[in-house]
């Protein structure tokens, strides 16, 4: 839980990754098969469609032959041992995401330390969350969400795609950092999250915005604010969190790609180079503003950096709601 996190990365120079364009270096050992992307989610939720995204485009454009895995559950675990379970040539990468970086704090003897054994690749997008009620509920704004719950400790609800998702842990840090008390309510499946909550069953749940931008504009759901530093052009009524008066509460949900430690260097580069290349593609930007998110990229050292940030903040976060997951 520590800023160590990927301490073992290398992000190579100008100079040098033009040596390696110059010589061939870099592409002539990469790569050596087909590459894997794999997500630790089912289909359709978004690391998997934002991998197969990027997977198309680094097809047509590099040639490699890339295909998308998923390998859910273990509070992304499982995807995470499967590709440390393959040799260190950067033909399989883990797509990560806030779970990921979660998971160490959640699970128990976990089998693998993220430090040690993933060397960073690129964080590829951002996203943010939008924090939505029943229109039953007596609350227009976060500060009256907020009085509601303290009127009512533990007899409200909040609910998720299950533990260790965004959804629960935005909504954990908004109970510590509000003072407030309301009960998790995790669904396997999201058309039931989003059904009872609909329906009133629950009070309210932090979502990825496209999902809801239909429900939110025909009535069907309140939006009281989105968890970025800047309003989401979806829902430009819609204030900030920081405008709600919460800045402490900017959350970015993201997705970013890591390899097992021990990958050669010049792989690493030559992933991140085609990768930020992938994400300057108008066609990638135009699918990725389809599911709500946005292009990030830049260097292996920037993301390792924020990776390090993040297992911090996912730790303060979940040892303080004592959360754990067998």
């Amino acid at each position: 839980m520590t800023s160590h996190l990927f301490r073992h990365s290398t992000v190579l120079s100008v100079p040098i990754l033009a040596l390696l364009a110059a010589t061939g270096l870099a592409q002539s050992s990469f790569p050596t098969g087909t590459i894997r992307f794999v997500a630790p989610n089912s289909a359709s939720t978004p690391p998997d469609i934002i991998s197969r995204i990027i997977s198309r485009e680094l097809t047509e454009s590099e040639g490699w032959r890339v295909i998308v895995e998923n390998r859910p559950g273990g509070v992304t675990t499982i995807a995470a041992s499967d590709v440390l379970n393959q040799p260190s040539d950067g033909n399989s990468l883990f797509a990560m995401s806030v779970p990921s970086v979660a998971a160490p704090s959640l699970v128990p003897k976990i089998a693998y330390d993220l430090s040690k054994d993933f060397d960073p690749v690129i964080k590829a997008t951002v996203s943010y969350n939008v924090l939505v009620v029943n229109p039953s509920v007596p609350a227009t704004t976060v500060a009256e969400l907020v009085a509601l719950l303290k009127s009512q400790p533990d007899k409200l609800t909040f609910s998720s795609g299950g533990f260790g998702t965004p959804a629960h842990l935005i909504g954990e840090q908004f109970k510590q950092q509000t003072g407030t008390r309301a009960q998790h309510v995790p669904y396997a499946q999201f058309s039931q999250a989003i059904g009872d909550l609909l329906n009133g069953t629950n009070t309210f749940q932090f979502i990825t915005v496209l999902p809801v931008v239909d429900l939110i504009k025909t009535g069907k759901l309140r939006a009281l604010a989105v968890t970025g530093p800047k309003r989401v052009p979806a829902l430009p009524d819609v204030p900030t969190i920081i405008e709600a008066g919460y800045p402490s509460l900017v959350v970015e949900d993201w997705t970013g790609f890591a390899v097992k430690h021990g990958t050669p260097k010049e792989t690493v580069a030559r992933l991140n180079a085609a990768i930020n290349k992938a994400l300057q593609k108008r066609s990638v930007q135009e699918a990725l503003a389809k599911i709500g998110a946005e292009p990030a990229g830049g260097t292996p050292e920037q993301f390792g950096r924020m990776v390090g940030d993040q297992v911090a903040h996912w730790y303060q976060i979940v040892s303080g709601a004592g959360i754990k997951v067998e």
